[in-house]
């Protein structure tokens, strides 16, 4: 009794001293209910989303879901009832605890008066090696890089080198690339992307290895992401290699064979990176796809004029059975909730991408869940999808043959059913 009146007490003087509290003090004051809770809620998570039932905060395994109602709500997590959500004091704020497992994405919902509301199928849990670590030390990132490029007619890139822990100009390093850059480049965003790549080559789970992070460019005012990522052809890779790691690799040391380089993006930027390594495997060999987008949206086929047909994503799982087998190394990630859109079915294409490379024995992992359109999922298991992808590395080498796992072979096939009518 006397620590929990010691614990309420410090907090209602951190409160005062300060109106919005980290997530670790916010998670403490609603496992105490703490005084000042309902301030703390508002002041953490916002009004907006308190609302609608979208707020929450968390810090590893530990979440706290805060929902304002008139009625007392029913949280539900992972389609299973979480413990009674609590009133925050007289107000029609309330609040739960909960213990989730880390490196994936959840679920969440309310119900209220019978009625499903709010929520959201994106709840990523960070694990531990998405945290900054005491004694990993940091890389550093660049400056903004504006590129001018003639593959693509004056086209207009920004991109930032991250230089990692450990790098040694005297030994070259390996690479990763990363489509849309922009949104990883931040160290306490949401992809937590630089604190992975530091922990984990702390951890020599990975290689020390430079980190490219591409922004989608523009002519003028036109934006050419769609362009760049979608298109089923070479002109992306060739920009990569003639153009951005060309001036790369006259600043830093870099690996050249395809053993010792990886790339990667989310939704059109997973279709990129996986184009790349096929288009040349001779310089990435190792993919990681976010909701890749391997739809129609670049696809064009005219009748007249056979010289205008354009291939597209949806092409790709059958540019996998019937072309020659690549030597790649694939993650895909994906989720049920993904898009549906008149480019066909992000869901159902990247589970045909995987039966492809199954049906080829390519060295593959599809993690799947239950999310949507979203980078959560693959945020949250960024330092497992690292550590797989870069798995037996060995910097003596400059080759593998990528074979796929015993096990999967005893799998059978994804399969896919109607749960939703």
């Amino acid at each position: 009794m006397l620590r929990r009146f010691c614990f309420t007490l410090l907090m209602s003087v951190a409160m005062a001293a300060a109106d919005k509290p980290t997530t670790p003090q916010l998670i403490e004051m609603a496992r105490h209910h703490a005084r000042g809770i309902e301030e703390a809620l508002r002041a953490s998570l916002g009004d907006e989303k308190l609302k609608k039932g979208t707020a929450f905060a968390s810090e590893g395994p530990d979440f706290v879901f805060a929902f304002e109602s008139e009625a007392r709500p029913a949280l539900y997590i992972d389609d299973r009832a979480a413990q009674p959500m609590i009133r925050a004091g007289k107000t029609n704020l309330w609040y739960q605890t909960a213990k989730l497992a880390t490196g994936t994405v959840h679920g969440c919902y309310y119900m209220v008066d019978g009625k499903r509301t709010g929520g959201s199928t994106d709840v990523p849990a960070y694990g531990p090696d998405s945290y900054p670590k005491p004694g990993a030390r940091q890389g550093t990132l660049s400056e903004k890089i504006v590129h001018t490029s003639k593959i693509y007619d004056g086209m207009q890139s920004n991109y930032w080198i991250y230089i990692p822990p450990g790098y040694d100009a005297g030994a070259p390093a390996a690479l990763m690339v990363w489509q849309d850059g922009q949104n990883l480049i931040a160290r306490d965003g949401p992809s937590r992307t630089l604190t992975v790549v530091d922990n984990l080559i702390a951890q020599k789970k990975i290689p020390v290895m430079i980190q490219v992070f591409i922004e989608p460019g523009a002519i003028g005012e036109k934006k050419m992401r769609s362009i760049e990522y979608d298109t089923v052809s070479d002109r992306y890779a060739r920009f990569l290699h003639d153009e951005i790691l060309a001036d790369v690799q006259a600043k830093y040391n870099v690996r050249k064979d395809a053993y010792s380089r990886a790339i990667a993006g989310i939704s059109s930027g997973g279709i990129c990176a996986f184009n790349v390594a096929w288009q040349q495997n001779d310089q990435f060999s190792r993919v990681l796809s976010h909701v890749g987008s391997f739809t129609s949206i670049q696809w064009h086929h005219d009748q007249a004029d056979p010289r205008e047909n354009i291939l597209g994503g949806n092409d790709y799982p059958f540019l996998i059975r019937k072309e020659p087998k690549h030597n790649i190394r694939v993650w895909l990630q994906d989720g049920s909730e993904d898009l549906e859109n008149e480019h066909g079915s992000w869901p159902l294409q990247n589970i045909q991408m995987t039966n492809s490379l199954k049906l080829r024995e390519y060295d593959f992992h599809l993690s799947w869940g239950g999310g949507s359109h979203n980078a959560a999922h693959g945020n949250a298991e960024l330092p497992e999808e690292l550590a797989w992808l870069w798995r037996d590395y060995d910097p003596a080498k400059t080759e593998q043959i990528y074979t796929m796992d015993p096990a999967e072979k005893t799998k059978p096939m994804f399969r896919v059913k109607i749960y939703n009518r």
